[in-house]
């Protein structure tokens, strides 16, 4: 499962909306793949359509995919928001990472 903070459903919702998807219906599709200076990085994109291989989540009103691969690599991982003059943006909190780099944007196991 994948958890969705409070800053991170507001923000999501917002750029859903300002990127002409619906929050109550379409999805955030959350993912993994190669690269980064750490080896893997997280993927986050907005989605109206679910694959027969996609495993669905909803937590905290956002309804999640994320494909059977990079769920292995996602379990437990809670997406958070962080603004500001300091923020970073969305922030990925995984406890399956080993290592993470410095601007938390790509991971290693």
């Amino acid at each position: 499962m994948i958890k969705v903070s409070e800053t991170a459903k507001h923000r999501v919702v917002s750029l859903m909306t300002e990127s002409g998807y619906n929050a109550e219906k379409d999805y955030v599709r959350v993912g993994v793949k190669s690269g980064g200076c750490s080896g893997l990085s997280y993927d986050l994109s907005f989605d109206n359509k679910i694959e027969e291989s996609d495993k669905m989540f909803e937590d905290n009103a956002v309804k999640i995919i994320v494909d059977k691969k990079s769920f292995l690599y996602l379990v437990g991982t809670t997406l958070e928001y962080s603004g500001g003059l300091n923020g970073k943006g969305f922030v990925f909190n995984n406890p399956n990472a080993q290592r993470t780099c410095g601007c938390g944007e790509s991971f290693s196991l």
